[in-house]
């Protein structure tokens, strides 16, 4: 007959497995939601001021940019890629659009010029990256030298100013209190999110970024769906280039896009997709882009110097990194 004692020990050793796997799991599945939580409430605790709607609608508004080029950059690391050009990508396509602006005198043309010129971009990084068997990194290092150039000489190294003042209305314009920029960030979340998640291209992307020649022995087209991935993320750094344009309703070819690279890989990578690629969600980014927000707004509440800020955002990319590695 079995001891009770060696029974009662074993159904605990079980119940805390169970725990400690329901545990893991949750983490695994909602351990950027949790920490954007526990920040949100330690900032509330921080500063009397955070809490405030203005505050919070200012969050939004400051993250909305580097939001929606995190979208993309998502999409280009599940596939197992990744793209260090965006900056001076967004640079190059605003010096353009306020060109293509002043020349037509038309808001629609200027907005169509903008994502035309961001799409070939990102189609000229996927070209490189699928049919040139080149370095994902490599390639897009190549362009981001590339688009700043261009961009310098376009504009002769300065900034450049539309002559249209209805352009600026798609930045400052608000609905109700929500600025067009925020609705903008949110709508193309969304649509980011059904794409990526209920959609057959969301599938293979996935599949690439998981074991590329296992999708390719499953009859997956790699090359077009590769280019594909660098044409999306090209047209979304294009309506972020919009929106940045249109603010001042003016661009800056020097200053314009400066390490939104790495913003978009730390938003990327806080909200859990892997380097490698294969794994990680968009409402993961969303979250991420987030908690880099409420980190930022938090630092100039607290006046930290500006300069200190980049180390923090090394900082969090390393250890969601080592939180990776653990999983």
């Amino acid at each position: 007959m079995a001891n009770p004692e060696k029974k009662q020990e074993a159904y605990q050793q079980t119940m805390r497995s169970k725990a400690t796997g329901r545990f893991s799991w949750l983490w695994s599945e909602y351990s950027v939601i949790i920490a954007f939580l526990i920040i949100f409430i330690a900032a509330s605790f921080m500063s009397p001021r955070f809490l405030d709607l203005t505050n919070q609608m200012n969050i939004l508004m400051q993250v909305s940019i580097i939001g929606i080029v995190s979208l993309g950059m998502t999409v280009i690391m599940l596939s197992g890629g990744i793209d260090l050009s965006v900056g001076s990508v967004l640079a190059l396509v605003g010096v353009i659009t306020v060109m293509a602006l002043n020349a037509s005198g038309s808001i629609f043309a200027a907005i169509i010029t903008a994502c035309l010129v961001g799409s070939f971009t990102g189609f000229l990084n996927g070209l490189m990256v699928a049919k040139g068997k080149i370095a994902s990194f490599i390639a897009t290092l190549g362009m981001m030298a590339a688009a700043r150039s261009i961009a310098l000489y376009t504009a002769d190294g300065g900034s450049i100013s539309g002559e249209v003042s209805g352009f600026s209305a798609i930045s400052n314009s608000d609905l109700w209190i929500i600025d067009y920029p925020i609705i903008i960030f949110l709508i193309v979340t969304a649509l980011v999110y059904i794409l990526m998640h209920h959609t057959r291209f969301g599938r293979y992307v996935y599949a690439i970024g998981s074991n590329e020649k296992a999708a390719l022995l499953s009859a997956i087209r790699v090359d077009r769906v590769k280019m594909a991935v660098y044409s999306l993320g090209g047209l979304l750094v294009s309506v972020a280039a919009i929106i940045e344009t249109s603010r001042l309703n003016s661009i800056s070819s020097s200053s314009s896009g400066m390490q939104y690279e790495l913003d978009a890989i730390a938003a990327v990578i806080i909200g859990g997709t892997r380097m490698t690629g294969g794994r990680g969600k968009v409402i993961g980014t969303f979250f991420g882009v987030l908690i880099l927000g409420i980190l930022n707004n938090m630092m100039n509440l607290m006046n930290v110097s500006p300069h200190l800020q980049g180390f923090v955002k090394g900082l969090i990319i390393i250890i969601a990194v080592v939180f990776q590695k653990r999983e």
